[in-house]
């Protein structure tokens, strides 16, 4: 199983080897192809005055010293095609926000590297649509056969489900995207993003954090390849997706349980 799991965005470095000390564990565990997720800037924020992180050169090196201590494989967002090439210097995977899956120029600069490419879906797009964005890694990775999910593997391509637009400020998930998608790709759940509730808390986006354990879980008996979790010491105080992170205590107890739905699922 796939699992990417760390903050939304790289506070400072203390709160940084704070969290990934403690997602030791699920590196250490062979069942897991395991990924540390921090963003070293968050573009597309609700406020200009919202917390963005680092930036560029101070993030990369933080998750330098991250992969260098803890030897965990790192995943990031881009949002620029010139994004692409340095980030990849350090990250395993590179990611493309939700807002930006239908890029052309940010996919084919992300497929030019070596990383693996993680595609969000958008909130606004039918599962079915996103086999064009998996064509356009593809296409630009040297393969020209059928878009299918053995080929987006070999070529290190992943989508992600994160919710749909459904209404003014919320999100809901349809379940059947995860056997439509992963027709032509590995599917990854995001289940902290998919309980966001955008815009509703006026200069920032709300969220309920409530209700990761219940989608988790049904993620898990609908099938998926992985999971993808915002995680914190203390969500309260986090700067960036708060209300829709899970904290680092109650990890354990939810992964144990996706372990066991998937088991039966297999």
């Amino acid at each position: 199983m796939i699992l990417i799991a760390g903050p939304c965005v790289i506070e400072n470095r203390e709160n940084i080897f704070r969290i990934a000390e403690a997602l030791r564990p699920y590196a250490e565990d062979c069942t897991k192809e395991f990924y540390f997720k921090a963003s070293f800037d968050k573009a597309n924020r609700t406020s200009l005055e919202s917390f963005r992180g680092p930036g560029l050169d101070e993030g990369l090196k933080i998750l330098e010293e991250v992969k260098r201590e803890f030897g965990y494989s790192i995943l990031t967002d881009i949002h620029l095609p010139e994004q692409a090439t340095p980030v990849a210097e350090v990250a395993d995977v590179l990611q493309i926000p939700a807002f930006l899956c239908r890029q052309t120029d940010l996919l084919i600069a992300a497929a030019q590297t070596p990383a693996k490419v993680n595609i969000k879906k958008g909130q606004f797009l039918a599962p079915q649509a996103m086999e064009h964005s998996v064509a356009k890694v593809l296409c630009t990775r040297g393969y020209d056969g059928e878009v299918e999910h053995a080929a987006a593997e070999k070529f290190g391509v992943w989508l992600t489900e994160r919710g749909t637009t459904f209404g003014y400020g919320n999100l809901v998930v349809d379940m059947r995207s995860f056997p439509i998608m992963r027709q032509f790709a590995p599917v990854i759940f995001d289940a902290t993003h998919s309980v966001q509730m955008p815009a509703s808390g006026g200069a920032t986006s709300g969220g309920d954090s409530r209700f990761v354990p219940t989608l988790a879980r049904a993620a898990a008996g609908a099938g998926v390849d992985g999971f993808f979790f915002e995680t914190h010491f203390d969500p309260s105080v986090a700067l960036s997706d708060g209300p829709n992170m899970i904290k680092l205590q109650d990890l354990e107890r939810l992964i144990s349980q996706i372990d066991a739905i998937q088991s039966i699922v297999e």
